[in-house]
């Protein structure tokens, strides 16, 4: 079976992918499938950094807002649909090009994780939800440490649904999604990875979180809670959407909220990168180390030689 070559552009968040995404995507005629867990619920856009609706009217972007706040969004949900984008893009001439900073929803795709057949239960999975958040996650760390260091102790949704399956099947969910026979995928992937020095990387994340807490975040999540959103949606469970929450309820100061996301956002770009540097093939590019133009040749030639010069 001969496989269908795409490019994946990879990191952590706040390295710098979407600005490097738009050069290379017009370089290599592509189209760009959005792997973020955040930009795929409508309404949340200051908060997950949407790209512009001028630069979407340029450069196809794919799965942003494909599912409202109250949704439960799921890896199965992406591998459908990329899937379905994948074929409809290159039908049209066109390049996927994956741009986003989700480790699961990469795997989902391009190794078949989610081919077993997982138990559940959605009474038992009520009760788990009906936990304190902090008795949840220490359930799930005593009963699966894997799992439990993949997501965020605020992730109730995942974290009761992990939990729910070792209390169901006597197993680990890390090690039932570990044993499974993998299907062999119809995807020949690339991962181009970006990363740049701790420290300069620090000063990024910071810096982008002030500017989106004076860039009308505080009104968003305002307009969420007005909405009827519930803060204990999975989608408001995410980085600065808890801590402007909490801010908003006058649980915490604004500055409260800007460090709260910012020390929460650094733990995240660290666990991504520790999930990313198992992705195989990669070539990975120090963003620290040559001019934009530089690297953005750099990245075409690793595209173009994995596309087998068709671009």
């Amino acid at each position: 079976m001969k496989k269908i070559p795409v490019v994946a552009l990879i990191g952590p968040t706040a390295v710098g992918k979407t600005a490097m995404s738009l050069d290379l995507a017009r370089a290599i005629h592509a189209e760009i499938i959005s792997v973020d867990s955040r930009q795929v619920y409508r309404y949340m856009d200051v908060g997950t950094d949407k790209i512009s609706a001028d630069i979407r009217r340029e450069i196809p972007h794919h799965l942003i807002d494909v599912a409202d706040p109250d949704q439960v969004y799921t890896a199965s949900d992406f591998v459908v649909q990329a899937s379905d984008c994948i074929r409809r893009i290159c039908s049209r001439g066109f390049v996927p090009l994956f741009v986003g900073g989700t480790p699961f929803y990469y795997q989902a795709l391009f190794s078949s994780l989610l081919s077993i057949d997982v138990p559940s239960d959605e009474q038992l999975r009520s009760s788990l939800m009906a936990l304190e958040t902090d008795t949840l996650y220490a359930r799930l760390k005593a009963a699966d440490p894997e799992s439990a260091a993949r997501l965020h102790p605020n992730d109730k949704f995942r974290v009761s649904r992990a939990l729910e399956i070792c209390l169901l099947s006597g197993r680990k969910a890390s090690e039932l999604y570990a044993s499974q026979t993998k299907k062999e995928t119809p995807y020949d992937v690339l991962y181009i990875g970006l990363y740049k020095p701790r420290e300069i990387l620090v000063a990024g994340i910071e810096k982008r979180v002030r500017q989106q807490f004076a860039s009308g975040y505080p009104e968003e999540v305002q307009w969420l809670l007005s909405r009827g959103y519930s803060p204990d949606l999975p989608s408001m469970q995410g980085f600065g959407y808890r801590e402007l929450v909490q801010y908003l309820q006058g649980k915490m100061t604004f500055e409260e909220a800007v460090e709260g996301d910012v020390i929460a956002t650094r733990q995240f770009a660290k666990r991504q990168m520790t999930w990313f540097k198992k992705f195989q093939p990669a070539v990975w590019f120090d963003l620290s180390q040559g001019t934009p133009a530089e690297i953005a040749r750099y990245l075409l030639e690793a595209a173009q030689n994995h596309l087998g010069g068709q671009r």
